[in-house]
């Protein structure tokens, strides 16, 4: 959601901070500040609105000393939680008189109390925040200590909630103090100058060797200097990793839009994830980041799948290759809801949490959950270091590379990839044949050639999506394995083009949807080879006999669909288990190009954010 940048060291640090800044838009976010510490004490410059309105604020600040000669300072891009995305609720927020100054990431849940008590001691607040009571929080304890560091600490066990923050005072102005709960912070590493970011994609492009913080982890940097300790004040250490990934993973690379890119990334992606992965000969998955063996996974009685949003789409479709190939338990479970019901989970299930970021709060809190209960957990993410890989302890890493645009696309597919195979090893392990498992290995590997001809289909698809630029709603049809792939193109083009659209099962039209449906109403129905194919055309009969117009996501060769349908939309041939991928693909190229004919902002829909860090 909002992003991180700070810098301490021997350059100028306005430019590197705005840079961060850019690289981090993509997160999503309504305002942006930087606030730079130098000879001249510390200087906040904020706005709402984008970045480059900053740049713009800062004018030629290349050529101005003042700015120039601040070597340290921290920025941010803040996505609105308390307060409406004003200048006055933009970060850095000032505490005290100014002596204190503070980015923070996350949610303080005791802040109205923590408020009352700041204004009973005299404290004056000029936002609406919970950002702005904490600053004040350090400012005062900063009275009864001259460190900051120990300031921060003592501000932080008086805090309820989630934080990832950055912050620096007048009187050390090279000195950065960072803490994190539930909200990631990384620390980028390099000679004589250190780099803070929320989010490794701000810090790639000038260093690979990075920290990451953990839970109530305090750090004070001063140029190359890092020193962790933990909130009681106890000296920790923590591992140094490398990004696997280089900066121009980050970059468009000629495509107009990061999401174009993604989706045309996708072959190479779910290679990638697959990779290493299939052992043909044997008919199974080698999942060794699982650490579960053959007589592990016999035990295992459920697999419960949690996730949000495309990941919690994925997750569905993940329960039913698991029920198809292992004949055993499986549910999806909406992570937000899972820990608030007091869920039933036990040492024989398997939880596996899906993330793509690794840092979703509900998800996060579901890991907790079922540790705490006691069930085997994982974590299915793509962020390499990220809190749910590292407190799960044992999961499965997609491999993906970074996804910039927030709309989620080959993600989802590395997720469906990964969890066929996931759903391989536990029907190896139980009564799938070899012979049946050689089978499935084949048609996983065939997977990123049959993605690579759907994208190659894109200005077909762009023939069909330029008849739906007009439209305000759109529903979308699917059974069995189809019915995921119908949310997740529902949820496609609801993100990116602002056309209200409805995933439903097919059958459950006529328990009510059915009855929105009126002359020129876009159905989207996925008729691709599969049990309950034959169903789903009934069903697009009875939408057309309502005036409805009918987009078809046929298979090729399937004259029947085309036929009855008003529009095609095709992809190759390939087994319903797998045909979920390459059918999401291509609804993926028709939400992108339906978004592009309206103008719409692709890569940074509105009030959206790639990493939901807060519940």
């Amino acid at each position: 959601m909002c992003g991180i940048v700070g810098y301490s060291g021997g350059r100028s640090a306005a430019s590197i901070l705005l840079n961060g800044l850019k690289r981090l838009e993509y997160r999503g976010y309504d305002s942006a500040g930087i606030a730079l510490g130098g000879p001249d004490g510390v200087c906040i410059h904020k706005r709402e609105g984008k970045v480059a309105g900053l740049v713009e604020q800062l004018g030629d600040y290349e050529n101005r000393p003042e700015i120039q000669r601040a070597h340290s300072g921290i920025a941010h891009t803040r996505w609105a939680t308390h307060g409406p995305p004003t200048t006055a609720n933009a970060h850095p927020h000032a505490g005290g008189s100014g002596e204190v100054v503070l980015v923070h990431n996350g949610i303080i849940e005791n802040h109205s109390s923590l408020r009352a008590k700041l204004q009973a001691d005299g404290y004056q607040f000029v936002s609406e925040t919970d950002t702005e009571v904490l600053s004040h929080l350090i400012a005062r304890e900063l009275l009864e200590t001259e460190s900051l560091v120990d300031a921060v600490r003592l501000a932080l066990t008086q805090v309820v909630g989630t934080f990832g923050i950055c912050c620096m005072c007048a009187a050390e102005p090279d000195v950065l103090v960072v803490a994190r709960r539930g909200s990631p912070i990384v620390i980028g590493l390099a000679e004589g100058e250190t780099i803070v970011a929320s989010d490794a994609s701000a810090i790639i492009s000038h260093t690979r060797q990075v920290i990451y913080l953990d839970d109530d982890d305090v750090a004070r940097i001063e140029h190359g200097s890092v020193d962790i300790s933990s909130l009681d004040a106890r000296p920790v250490t923590r591992e140094t990793a490398d990004i696997d990934w280089s900066s121009d993973a980050v970059e468009k690379g000629g495509y107009a839009h990061y999401m174009l890119k993604e989706i045309h990334d996708q072959p190479e992606a779910i290679r990638n994830a697959i990779r290493g992965r299939l052992d043909a000969t044997r008919g199974t998955a080698v999942l060794a980041g699982l650490n579960l063996e053959p007589r592990d996974l016999v035990d295992l009685q459920r697999v419960v799948f949690v996730g949000c949003g495309t990941s919690l789409n994925a997750g569905l479709v993940g329960e039913y290759a698991v029920e198809d190939f292992a004949a055993m338990l499986a549910e999806v479970e909406q992570a937000a809801e899972f820990r608030y019901r007091n869920p039933i989970v036990s040492s024989t299930d398997l939880l596996l949490a899906i993330s793509q970021s690794g840092e979703t709060a509900d998800t996060l809190a579901a890991v907790r959950e079922a540790a705490e209960k006691g069930a085997c957990v994982a974590g299915l993410v793509n962020v390499v270091g990220s809190t749910i890989a590292r407190e799960a302890g044992r999961g499965i890493y997609l491999h993906a590379g970074p996804e910039i645009s927030v709309a989620s696309t080959k993600a989802f597919t590395c997720q469906v990839a990964v969890l066929l195979m996931v759903a391989l090893k536990m029907g190896r392990s139980r009564r799938m044949s070899r012979e049946a498992g050689i089978q499935i290995v084949k048609e996983i590997q065939r997977v990123p050639e049959l993605v690579e001809r759907v994208v190659a289909t894109s200005d077909a698809i762009a023939m069909v999506a330029q008849h739906f630029t007009e439209c305000q709603h759109m529903f979308y049809i699917g059974r069995g394995y189809m019915y995921p792939v119908a949310l997740e193109g529902a949820l496609k083009i609801k993100e990116i083009s602002y056309v209200h659209a409805e995933g439903y099962h097919a059958a459950e039209l006529k328990h009510g949807p059915i009855a929105l449906l009126e002359k020129g109403t876009p159905v989207v129905a996925v008729l691709c080879e599969g049990p309950g194919k034959d169903k789903v055309l009934g069903n697009v009969a009875e939408c057309q006999a309502r005036g409805a117009v009918v987009v078809g996501l046929i298979t090729e060769g399937d004259e029947e669909s085309r036929d009855i349908c008003d529009h095609v939309i095709e992809v190759p041939k390939s087994p319903h288990y797998t045909a979920t991928i390459t059918a999401t693909v291509a609804l993926q190229l028709f939400a992108y190009h339906v978004a592009r004919l309206r103008d719409c902002p692709i890569d940074q829909p509105r009030n959206l954010a790639k990493s939901v860090t807060v519940e």
